[in-house]
Order: C-alpha cells, then structure tokens, then sequence
C-alpha cells in the first residue's frame, strides 16, 4: 500500500470500459432478491412477462397469451440478435408498431417510426412483439414460441459469475440508463462528449457512417483532457484492428489515431507498471469472436440464412473471460508512486441494452442542446434509453453497495467536472448527477481483502480468430464501408477489385479488408512486416472470391483468409 492513501484520491485516475448490449435485468436482475435486505430494483419475486400479440401464429402452449421472464438456458440469447435502433425501442418501450412496420426490416422500416403517441408513459411490454416481428423478417417466417421466448431470459449469477460477483464485492447502480433509445455509435459517443451531434441526417441510429466518420463535431472528452493537461489512451482487445471510439469521433480524434490507440496487452503493462493515463478507455473486441457479452448474430447475418458458424458462441462468456482479464490487472497495480488500486477507480458499462428485456421504464432527458433541431426521424433526443448494467470497482467503496438514486452516462462527465475541473459538455452532463458519493470508505478495503470470481470456459472459437471464420459483427458492418470510402478518398491504394461491378464482402474478405484499412489508420492495432505481407496474401485470395456473383455457382475457395 502507498503511504496514507486517502479517499481523495479514489479518482486521480479512471479507468472506463464499455460492453455492448445488454440491459440491466438481462445481466443483473437477479444479483439480489427480496431476502438480501437490500434495496434493489430486480426481478426476482415480481411475474414479470410480457403479451404475445394476436397476430402472431404461434401462441404460448398454456394458453397465457404472454411470455413470463425466466432464468437464461442459452448463453448467446437472443439469437438471432435483437432489434436496437430507434424504432425497435419505441415498440419495446411503449408498446408501439405501426401496421406498415410490422415484419419491417431496416430496408423497409418506415414513418411514422413506431413513435408513441404524445404524453404516452412507457409500458416496457413490446419486446416480445418487436422480437416476433424482427424475426419473421430476419428468417422469413414467423418464429415459434421457443424462438421467440427467448427474448424474455435473464441470467443468474452463477451463470454470469464475474460480473455479479464483481457487482457484489463493489457497487452497482440499479437506475443506471442509456443516454439515447438507440444504438451503440451514439449511447457511446454520449459517454465520451455528452453528445452526437445530432443532425436530421444521422445520428439516431448507427446508419449512415458518414455522420460518424464527418458530421459529429463535438468537443469529446479526450480533447478537453488534453487541454486540462490530462493524459490519456485508448486501449483495444486483440484482435480487434479498429477502435469504435476512433471512429465515433474520427473528425475530433483522427489525429491521435497513431499515439493513443494501442492494443490492450499495453493497458496491462502500463497497470504492472504504475504507468496509466489518467484516463484509460477500454475497449472489449468488438468484432471478430467479438468479447462483448453482444448477443449472437448468428441468423441476422443472412436474411432467412441460419449460420451459426459464422458468429460462434459465446459472447457473454467471452466478455466474462475479459472482465476477469481486466479486473486481475487492475487489483495487481501496486506501484508504490504511480497508478494502483488506491488512485484509480475501474468503472463497469454498457453502451445500450440492445433490446433485451428489462422492466423499468426510462424517463425524460434534457436535450443536449436546447434550440436544436430535430435530429434523424423527428427524434429531439428528449427521452433516455432504458436501463444497463453499471459497477463502480474501489478500495474506497463499501462491498455490496447498491445506488439507487438515477444515472445515465453522462455522469460520469459529471463526476470527471467535479474532481478534475474539466468543464461542462452540453445541457446533458451539465443536469446529470455526480457519482463521487460512492467514496464512503474511510479507510480502503486491499486487494488481499477482495474475494475474486472466476469466469466460466470460454469456447475456443470465441479466442482464436480462425476458429471464428473472421466475420464482423453488426457494428463492424455499419463501419465498414464508412472505412473504405475513407480510404479512397485518402488516396490509399486499394485493389482493383473493389471497383470490380459484381465486388460484394463476404464474410472472409469483409474482415481482412477492415484490417488492411485499419492498419493504415491505427497502426498500433494492425499486422506490420510479414503480418502485413501474409494479409495481403489472403486478401488476394479473397478478392478472386469476392468478383464472382453472389448467386454463382462458383465456391468460395476454403483456403481463403487460411480458413
């Protein structure tokens, strides 16, 4: 232990990392039950369901007309993954679909957007009925009862050790809200700049890229800390060869795509060594075997196509195994003068729930700026996103803690005003609550005190890259093209091919592209030297693949990618 820490100091560095979709119930509903004397807003003991419309073809077999929530059977539900944008959680939240919009895609979704009428109250009782319609689109045909029960699951703690135990030896928030009623690219850009520069062009939903890569201006965190004086990295799970974050704010960040993106096994060094910024973002591998606690993709990857191969499980699994990575380096940091357990706080989020089911409702936000106009599909952004895990990770903080009071993300920007005088954001962190009250130790509880849980077996094709087929999640997709037409425009040689009339991505070529892009952008996380030389090798080979028509006969070589 450093000499006389003191809770002052809790906060003189912060370590962030950020999952991805996942609500509150779904994770930690069922951390702390009626018997624990605690007060805690989960779901044990309340017959939570949810109705089943009429429409749909296969009722519930005992007749209920509802889907009760139960403990989780499937460690990748939902599967195929839930509906997340905009219009998916009107449905989920207030119960809202529009006629025209039911078995809508997002190539047929339309206005009025599934928009709850004026003054509606949130019901949290649509998610079986989104989930029946985004399937039927998604496979093609109306799911069974068992297909789409599987939206109402919720997982145990012991299903999900390391992040219920960490949330029991530490603290969790219970009325910790997304920022947004959307998707990951703006409840992430909301974490880091109190924003995403809404425009009626973009920024409701992660389509189109271009509002990513061009139009969301806003100041960001990483640039007041540099104006503060304040040092910071942004660290990414191998193998991952992109940083979301990079590209979320690529017209404020581009430049230190170069010095501040580095892979994570730096983060790990850095923490041995006593030598963390004073502000490290985590970012989990998003992409390939993506370590997010995500759910699976599997079916949604080809409309009416089931391929689970393609997005292998387990995600959740996956994520425990790196929460566990994480939290092992963070309780070893002891330097003596530098960063260790006593001066740096590791806090625990999500981005969004992604359309799993949760069952207390969001309320109203304050607009990030207040003479705006409407953003993407009318959306004034005056309204939360329902409920995520959150877990606040200290010496200073009492074991088992539960914070009841409301949160979103934007507090902590609050809380980084509040110690370090950084300065405001927008009118959303500047009415957001700070979280410093967590500090109610006065003396620390060591990592020699801290009982540490253990992450359940991973499936190998959740750690090896091959083994996964190198396919991209969701996000990776939305990017992508973003990417390449980025690199044209930067004068990048690319292959001919891509210009090619019948070029199309297929799952092998899709992620070796990003890759070969992405290490011209953040050279810290791409392959250099004879990686890059066997990269260029593949690519090759999956370009004569990616030439031939889609509906052509011809195979896709096996060899590709070396797969």
């Amino acid at each position: 232990m450093p000499d006389t820490p003191t809770r002052d100091n809790a906060m003189d560095h912060v370590i962030l990392v950020l999952f991805e979709n996942r609500s509150f119930d779904n994770l930690l509903g069922h951390l702390y039950g009626p018997s624990d004397g605690k007060t805690f807003e989960g779901v044990i003991g309340k017959g939570l369901s949810n109705p089943v419309p009429e429409w749909a073809e296969h009722q519930p077999p005992d007749g209920s007309r509802s889907v009760p929530l139960h403990e989780g059977t499937d460690m990748d539900a939902p599967n195929p993954d839930s509906g997340e944008e905009w219009y998916h959680t009107n449905t989920q939240v207030f119960g809202t679909m529009d006629d025209r919009n039911r078995f809508a895609g997002p190539d047929t979704m339309a206005a009025p957007w599934n928009v709850p009428a004026p003054g509606a109250e949130p019901t949290m009782d649509g998610f079986v009925q989104d989930y029946i319609s985004w399937l039927t689109w998604e496979i093609g045909r109306q799911p069974t009862y068992d297909e789409y029960a599987q939206i109402m699951q919720a997982y145990t703690p012991g299903q999900v050790p390391v992040l219920n135990g960490l949330a029991r030896e530490f603290g969790v928030f219970d009325h910790w809200y997304s920022e947004v009623p959307s998707q990951t690219f703006m409840n992430r850009s909301f974490w880091t700049a109190a924003t995403c520069t809404p425009l009626p062009t973009g920024g409701t939903i992660n389509n189109p890229s271009s509002h990513w890569l061009h139009d969301n201006t806003a100041e960001t965190l990483f640039d007041r800390l540099d104006a503060h004086g304040k040092t910071w990295r942004v660290y990414i799970k191998e193998p991952a060869p992109a940083s979301f974050t990079g590209f979320i704010h690529w017209p404020r960040l581009k430049d230190k795509f170069a010095t501040h993106f580095v892979p994570f096994e730096q983060f790990k060094k850095d923490a041995a060594a006593g030598t963390l910024p004073a502000f490290s973002f985590i970012e989990p591998n998003l992409l390939l075997g993506h370590g997010d606690y995500h759910p699976a993709e599997g079916q949604s990857l080809i409309k009416g196509v089931d391929i689970p191969a393609l997005d292998p499980p387990s995600a959740i699994l996956a994520g425990e195994a790196f929460l566990a990575e994480l939290f092992d380096a963070y309780r070893g940091m002891s330097s003596p003068t530098g960063a260790n357990v006593y001066n740096t706080t590791l806090f625990i989020g999500w981005d969004e729930p992604g359309g799993t089911y949760d069952h207390v409702p969001p309320g109203a936000a304050v607009p990030p700026e207040a003479d705006a106009p409407a953003g993407q599909f009318g959306f004034t952004f005056d309204r939360s996103g329902y409920r995520v895990p959150a877990i606040v990770v200290s010496p200073w903080v009492e074991s088992g803690s539960v914070y009841n009071a409301e949160h979103r993300h934007t507090s902590l920007l609050a809380t980084l005003n509040k110690v370090w005088g950084i300065g405001t954001f927008t009118e959303r962190d500047k009415s957001a609550s700070p979280i410093d009250y967590v500090f109610s130790r006065e003396t620390p509880r060591g990592p020699q005190e801290w009982t540490v849980p253990q992450a359940q077996p991973v499936p190998q094709s959740q750690l090896d890259w091959e083994a996964a087929d190198k396919t991209l999640s969701n996000l990776g997709k939305a990017a992508l093209p973003g990417l390449i037409a980025t690199a044209k425009k930067k004068g990048m040689a690319l292959p001919p091919e891509v210009d090619d009339p019948d070029f199309h991505l297929t799952p092998w070529l899709a992620y070796d592209v990003l890759t070969y892009v992405c290490a011209h952008i953040w050279p810290e996380l791409g392959p250099q030297g004879k990686d890059m030389d066997q990269l260029k090798t593949w690519l090759q080979e999956d370009l004569k693949a990616a030439t031939v028509p889609p509906d052509s006969d011809v195979a896709t070589p096996s060899t590709a990618s070396g797969t």
